[in-house]
């Protein structure tokens, strides 16, 4: 039996030639990461490991995101630990306050990531970097403390879905939909510990952009990672963003999956997750009574690119938030910040009456910036609804695309890009 994508990734850096579905391995790592909220508790484990120092100032990253800008006094403190560490390791690939961004955006961005690594990361939508045929998952605190120590980590190699797309999205549908299209329809444990692998002649409508949001909310399938085919897209995207070596590794023929989806993107509509989970999905024009918001946000390292940001804009240019709606707009870091006020997308969102923050995970997990209130709701780019996510238990979260979003910050309820 031939061996999926992310099987052939974990066997080269277990150093065997094949691996299964189940089988417990040991392999090199290329990069370990972690944030604000998770390194602190890594750091803490690593100083009772028997080591002076990481197994390589290049391939560990630590990006205060979560509550930085710092919200409050533990805040603070947290990023001051966190810099110390850097600081005293020379660790490479650290930051922070006028260089940083949201961890999963960042590191693409900066090369850090390419096809064939072996990543972990000390948070759960780690497994973004999917996105360029890498295998990377969400660790705990504890395996990055180690993966930091050593440059190893433990892996019970996983099986897998194969997602077959075809056809390419109509207008005002994107790769969030695609995503919730697939919760919605396997559920929040649909995936669970197995690989997402992305295939079929789809995959080449998809932007990276798209691939980066739907290799990132794998997890919210309980995927243990979502992997995309590396293709001329993937290559010159990497190729403009770094010059880090990078593997192709293509899926055999007679690889084993537990189940095949075919998804034909064309059928795709506009997708709305409801409270309070992922898979609570349904499409917009499904939606039989008005359903008024109190918040938008766009950004996260779901949906905080500039192509996000470019849809938002287009659809809200010239014209005005809808009375007594908060828009929040976060770029997921400071190119993206950049590259969108040289566009005039700032001034846009501006003059339409939204604001616009510095990078920053912020309000997505109930950080701070965009905290809700009891009954509020708000719809939002980022990737969970959990109950209390962003803020009070009382509060709603709704995920929806970049387009869906910025259309319901001008009509002041749930509404698709084509209503406006």
């Amino acid at each position: 039996m031939g061996m999926t994508m992310s099987q052939k990734i974990l066997a080269a850096h277990a150093g065997v030639s094949s691996v299964k579905a189940g089988d417990l391995i040991m392999a090199d790592l290329d990069m370990v990461l972690a944030n604000d909220i998770t390194a602190p508790v890594a750091i803490n484990v690593f100083k009772n490991i028997k080591t002076d120092t990481v197994f390589d100032k290049s391939k560990v990253a630590l990006v205060p995101d979560h509550f930085a800008p710092n919200k409050d006094i533990k805040a603070a403190e947290q990023c001051k630990q966190v810099r110390c560490f850097a600081k005293n390791q020379a660790v490479e690939n650290y930051f922070e306050i006028g260089e940083m961004g949201v961890e999963h955006a960042l590191l693409p961005e900066k090369g850090l990531v390419v096809a064939g690594d072996l990543v972990i990361g000390a948070d759960s939508h780690t497994c973004t970097y999917g996105a360029l045929g890498a295998f990377s998952t969400g660790v705990g605190s504890t395996d990055m403390a180690v993966g930091m120590a050593t440059g190893k980590a433990w892996f019970k190699v996983p099986s897998a879905i194969k997602i077959n797309l075809t056809g390419e999205f109509k207008p005002g549908v994107s790769g969030k939909d695609l995503i919730l299209h697939i919760i919605g329809e396997i559920g929040v444990d649909g995936a669970l510990y197995q690989s997402m692998e992305f295939a079929g002649e789809g995959v080449a409508n998809l932007t990276m952009d798209d691939r980066f949001t739907v290799a990132n909310m794998a997890i919210e399938a309980g995927g243990k990672n979502g992997i995309f085919p590396v293709d001329e897209q993937t290559i010159s995207y990497m190729k403009a963003h770094g010059d880090k070596p990078y593997t192709v590794y293509d899926a055999d023929d007679d690889a084993d999956y537990v189940r095949v989806l075919d998804i034909d993107l064309s059928e795709l509509k506009p997708t709305v997750a409801f409270p309070h989970l992922p898979e609570n999905t349904k499409t917009v024009d499904e939606i039989t009574e008005p359903i008024a918001i109190d918040q938008v946000v766009i950004g996260s390292c779901t949906n905080g690119r500039f192509s996000d940001f470019e849809k938002a804009a287009n659809i809200m240019r010239g014209k005005k938030v809808a009375d007594g709606v908060r828009v929040l707009i976060i770029p997921a870091t400071q190119k993206i910040y950049l590259d969108c006020m040289e566009a005039g997308y700032l001034k846009d969102f501006i003059l339409a009456g939204a604001t616009v923050s510095t990078p920053t995970c912020g309000p997505c997990l109930g950080g701070h910036m965009g905290i809700l209130a009891a009954g509020e709701r708000c719809v939002s780019t980022t990737n969970r609804n959990f109950v209390g996510r962003m803020g009070h238990v009382d509060s709603e979260v709704y995920l929806a695309s970049p387009e869906t979003a910025a259309a319901s910050a001008l009509l002041g309820r749930i509404a698709s890009a084509d209503e406006v």
